[in-house]
């Protein structure tokens, strides 16, 4: 069995981990922290009926008091880099959803999880059908090289645009070589009306409404034609495949991996 603890618990990510974890043949929930409802028994939390196992607070106490295997964080942005080091410390591997990673933490927590010779992987997105996108977007980018990403979330998330958007416009970039797009003497009438301008000339636009899960589209412009390819999460439900499968695969590797689709396309 796999033990597993959750670190953003009680978000609506997290309450979507602990009942995917809770109902795994392969796997034990044996702790759950958040900054929220201290004391909660995560039963109660995802409407399973008591399990004993309560929220806390403190992520390191419940390293050392549960002794996991892996820790699933869907956090915020400005603790997600202190917690994996932490994970890494106590040799628990981190599956990390929680976008908004620097380059330099990720260059640190790459480096200390291949020193300690610990695994771990942290996706943008966990949804199969996203990484699709992403893949048939970089194969459409040799033959349209024009592009325009828009990326949809829920009024509630911190970050602009998302780590998907931006995994799309690097896989796009690295296959259709160099290129420059757009009108060099465009004038933004209001600033940001043409979204973030991204190497290349590629623009990602960042939409925030309530209703909305995590949706998003890539336009490709051609002559005389243009290519959409779009993928929806209509509800937290499709991370989960994604997420048990990185649970399993991380107890193999002994080293960061960036990106759900470099451990299962080929």
């Amino acid at each position: 069995m796999i033990r597993v603890i959750v670190v953003g618990a009680a978000g609506r990510m997290g309450r979507e981990v602990l009942k995917s974890v809770w109902n795994s043949e392969d796997m034990q929930l044996v702790g759950a922290v958040d900054i929220r409802d201290e004391g909660q028994d995560v039963g109660t939390l995802i409407g399973m009926g008591e399990a004993g196992i309560l929220l806390q607070e403190n992520l390191e106490r419940v390293f050392q008091d549960t002794g996991p295997d892996v820790m699933v964080d869907f956090t915020i942005p400005e603790s997600v880099a202190a917690n994996i080091k932490l994970a890494l410390q106590y040799r628990v591997r981190p599956v990390v959803g929680t976008t908004g990673l620097s380059s330099i933490e990720l260059a640190e927590i790459v480096e200390a999880a291949s020193r300690k010779r610990v695994g771990g992987v942290i996706a943008p997105n966990f949804a199969i059908g996203a990484l699709l996108m992403i893949n048939f977007a970089a194969q459409a980018a040799r033959f349209f090289p024009h592009v325009e990403i828009i990326e949809l979330h829920h009024d509630q998330k911190l970050d602009a645009p998302s780590g998907t958007a931006l995994t799309t416009a690097e896989a796009v970039l690295k296959q259709r070589g160099d290129f420059q797009q757009g009108l060099p003497i465009e004038v933004e009438k209001l600033s940001g009306a043409r979204g973030g301008r991204f190497d290349g000339g590629i623009r990602l636009h960042s939409v925030r409404l309530p209703g909305l899960v995590a949706h998003q589209e890539v336009i490709f412009g051609g002559l005389g034609q243009t290519l959409t390819i779009r993928h929806d999460s209509i509800s937290r439900e499709s991370f989960m495949p994604g997420v048990l499968t990185a649970i399993r695969k991380v107890m193999h590797l002994e080293e960061v991996v960036y990106g759900l689709e470099n451990l299962i396309f080929d």
